[in-house]
């Protein structure tokens, strides 16, 4: 029935079925049914696909397009800068580069949105002859594209090291170059960063205190001050980088963050130190937040309490464990 009904024009409502029952057994024939109208097709019949909503549609038209040759590199190009899957953006990208590096693609790949796209770009400068252009991309919001940017420089005669150490003492440095100082830097480069953490932009203070986590360099006491920053980011990266420190941190205070009037960030922060301090400190905190508004809070509290209930023999309850696990009413879970 299938045989009789598909072609060019059903090809667009049928696609994602047929792919679905391609993953099942016997599946094979109508994925082969598909190939073979679709290869036949003129080539603006594969547009619509090209645009599906359906990931695994649009993945198996850019594979036919790339196989056939029927899209220009250029075409490749902003596929790859504009598709939000991952895999379309990798096969894309790898395709509108196979024949050469096009100044044209590159520049589309460049500007992308996502950093496959970027990347593959700047990889591509160093083929085009345009490798000191690198430098621009050093700072870029993505590790991938930051690690791509160094080795192009470094092909080309350029220590990114010194470039970082400059961009981070400027007042408008960015994020990106505080997080790459700590990427190919050394613990002797953590004072830049300790310097950032008073930098008025988020983004800035955030990605320094993630380049100290990277370079070994965290501090309890002077980090500690950045979990009542105004930015999430920031008490988010902070909370990262205390996690292993995080029983010196005083429990009751700490306790005292899960309060509900507070932002959410700063109880979560708070519920992640707890966490880390051990089963009868997380226990301690997750029975107060059994009844929490907070959906998420709520949700990471009772299964604490269960998970105790069920790994911790009874005989080892001591009587504040009792206590609580009956609170909890978690008793025979």
């Amino acid at each position: 029935m299938l045989a009789e009904i598909l072609d060019a024009g059903t090809a667009l409502t049928l696609a994602p079925m047929i792919l679905r029952v391609a993953d099942r057994y016997w599946g094979d024939h109508a994925l082969g049914l598909l190939d073979g109208v679709l290869r036949q097709a003129p080539r603006e019949r594969l547009v619509p696909l090209l645009v599906c909503g359906d990931r695994a549609v649009r993945r198996f038209a850019y594979r036919m397009a790339v196989e056939e040759g029927s899209l220009s590199p250029v075409e490749l190009a902003r596929a790859a800068a504009e598709d939000e899957d991952a895999v379309i953006q990798g096969r894309c990208a790898e395709a509108a580069l196979a024949d050469g590096a096009r100044a044209e693609v590159v520049e589309i790949l460049l500007g992308g949105r996502n950093p496959q796209a970027r990347s593959a770009g700047v990889t591509a400068l160093r083929r085009l002859g345009r490798a000191e252009r690198a430098v621009e991309f050093l700072a870029d919001r993505s590790a991938l594209v930051r690690a791509c940017a160094r080795y192009v420089v470094r092909q080309h005669g350029v220590d990114p090291l010194p470039w970082y150490r400059a961009r981070c003492a400027e007042p408008d440095v960015r994020p990106g170059a505080a997080i790459g100082l700590a990427e190919c830097g050394e613990r002797a480069d953590a004072p830049l960063l300790w310097a950032l953490l008073e930098h008025p932009a988020p983004g800035v203070r955030a990605r320094a205190v993630a380049g100290l986590r990277t370079l070994d360099a965290a501090d309890v006491r002077r980090l500690r001050p950045l979990l009542d920053d105004p930015a999430p980011g920031v008490v988010g990266e902070a909370t990262l980088a205390l996690l292993p420190s995080a029983r010196a941190l005083p429990e009751e205070w700490l306790l005292s963050r899960l309060d509900a009037g507070r932002p959410r960030w700063e109880r979560v922060s708070a519920w992640r130190l707890l966490d880390a301090h051990g089963d009868v400190v997380r226990l301690r905190a997750a029975v107060p937040l059994l009844g929490d508004a907070d959906v998420r809070l709520r949700t990471w509290a009772d299964h604490a309490v269960r998970r105790f209930v069920r790994r911790e023999p009874r005989a080892w309850w001591g009587p504040e464990v009792v206590a609580l696990v009956e609170r909890a009413g978690a008793v025979g879970r």
